[in-house]
C-alpha cells in the first residue's frame, strides 16, 4: 500500500480533528501529499497540499483559516489539523501523491497514488 489515510471519525461543529495520511518512504518521498474530499453526490475536491520538503503548502478557499497541513518526512506522513469543523465538512477524506506544480496542487488528474479514504460526519 503506497499511501494510508487514517483519523477519521464523528465530531460535533466547531470541534478539530487531525487526520493522517502515511505513505512509502521509498517511493514517495519526493512527491507533493494533497488532501481531497467527496461529499455524496459532488465531485471530489481538492482542500490542501504540501511539497516534499514541507515548506510550500496550497489550501482551497473554503478550508484557509480552519485547515492546516504539515508533513514529518522521518515518520513519512502528512497531517491536516482540521479545527473550527462545519456540518459541510462532512464527507469522505483522500490524501493523494503527484508531482503538480505549486499553481495545479487542485488538478486531481496529475496525481498518481490515492489513499483508501476515511469518512468524516461533523455534527451539529
Amino acid at each position: 500500500v503506497q499511501l494510508q489515510a487514517s483519523g477519521g471519525g464523528s465530531v460535533q461543529a466547531g470541534g478539530s480533528l487531525r487526520l493522517s495520511c502515511t505513505y512509502s518512504e521509498r517511493t514517495l518521498s519526493g512527491y507533493v501529499i494533497s488532501w481531497f474530499r467527496q461529499a455524496p453526490g459532488q465531485e471530489r475536491a481538492f482542500l490542501a497540499g504540501i511539497s516534499r520538503t514541507g515548506y510550500t503548502t496550497n489550501y482551497a478557499d473554503s478550508v484557509k483559516g480552519r485547515f492546516t497541513i504539515s508533513r514529518d518526512n522521518v515518520k513519512s506522513a502528512v497531517y491536516p489539523q482540521m479545527n473550527s469543523l462545519k456540518r459541510e465538512d462532512t464527507a469522505v477524506y483522500y490524501c493523494a501523491a503527484g508531482r503538480p506544480a505549486i499553481s495545479a496542487y487542485d488538478q486531481r488528474v496529475l496525481y498518481d497514488y490515492w489513499g483508501q479514504g476515511t469518512q468524516v460526519t461533523v455534527s451539529s
